[in-house]
């Protein structure tokens, strides 16, 4: 009996490792190679997509972060460019990279303690911040599943509404932040519904225009490139930061909000995403392993 039972456990295993290296067993090859996370064990998915962000910035009340390193977006839709897409994520979950942003000054660009009037909590902030390792990354991450994405193409494309929304959150990395250190949760995102066109924020903040960039197909019209695109948004709002500083975060938290000027409502804050888009078609991409 117990054979049978470390037979059937072991049967069990093997079918669960080889449908697990099924859902990511795909090599595209040559120009379609850049779709290699593409969905494509997923039947729903049409079409396969990678947008990259080259350059830009967020600005989130008073902090400017410049884009430097490119930030990936990838995965697959539904019925693309139809009106009703829908989004589906890469196949190994890494549906938006991970990218950090240095933010300009670091640590002292975030908090001057000496601006701090209160004796005990000037001390507790020179303790924690003033010390050497004064380098703080941002980095947006997905805030919900990726089926929470919506891609609008003929929106993107006409420079009018919603092309592409995001729910994201601000990681701000620092050994003395914390691991847990993040403007936005899962629970309360920050929401940004980017245009290739004309944005209409509430004040301070006023109009800026994006651009859908150059459109241009492969040899084999498999694969549509656009680029030099712009997607931009200046009429979101951002929440307070949350979990700074570990066991101090009671203290490192409302000294990073007051800082950054957090929550900051909509309409002084800004996104600005430059970069080019990649759709192909997901039956060619299938072709070329």
């Amino acid at each position: 009996m117990l054979t049978l039972v470390m037979a059937a456990a072991a049967a069990v295993i093997a079918m669960s490792v080889a449908s697990s290296a099924y859902a990511v067993e795909h090599h595209p090859k040559g120009e379609f190679a850049i779709f290699a996370d593409c969905p494509l064990s997923n039947p729903a998915t049409s079409t396969c997509l990678v947008a990259t962000t080259e350059s830009g910035e967020f600005v989130i009340s008073k902090e400017k972060v410049p884009i430097v390193n490119p930030i990936k977006l990838q995965g697959g839709i539904k019925a693309f460019a139809s009106g009703e897409e829908t989004f589906i994520g890469a196949e190994d979950g890494n549906t938006l990279s991970k990218s950090p942003q240095k933010v300009p000054g670091g640590l002292a660009g975030l908090v001057k303690c000496n601006e701090i009037s209160n004796f005990f909590e000037r001390v507790a902030c020179e303790v924690t911040f003033e010390n050497g390792i004064t380098g703080v990354n941002a980095t947006t991450e997905l805030a919900a599943p990726a089926t929470s994405i919506q891609l609008h193409t003929f929106n993107l494309l006409g420079a009018t509404g919603t092309a592409l929304l995001l729910p994201v959150k601000l990681h701000l990395e620092n050994p003395f932040l914390g691991s847990n250190c993040y403007i936005g949760s899962n629970a309360s995102p920050i929401v940004i519904e980017l245009t290739t066109g004309t944005t209409s924020p509430p004040p301070p903040n006023t109009p800026i225009t994006g651009n859908p960039g150059t459109l241009e197909n492969n040899a084999t019209e498999t694969i549509l490139t656009i680029s030099k695109n712009v997607l931009v948004n200046n009429s979101f709002a951002a929440p307070k930061a949350a979990g700074c500083g570990g066991v101090f975060s009671f203290l490192v938290d409302p000294i990073v909000n007051s800082k950054l000027g957090l929550p900051s409502a909509a309409g002084k804050n800004t996104a600005i995403l430059r970069g080019t888009l990649k759709a192909a078609d997901a039956e060619a991409v299938k072709a070329s392993e």
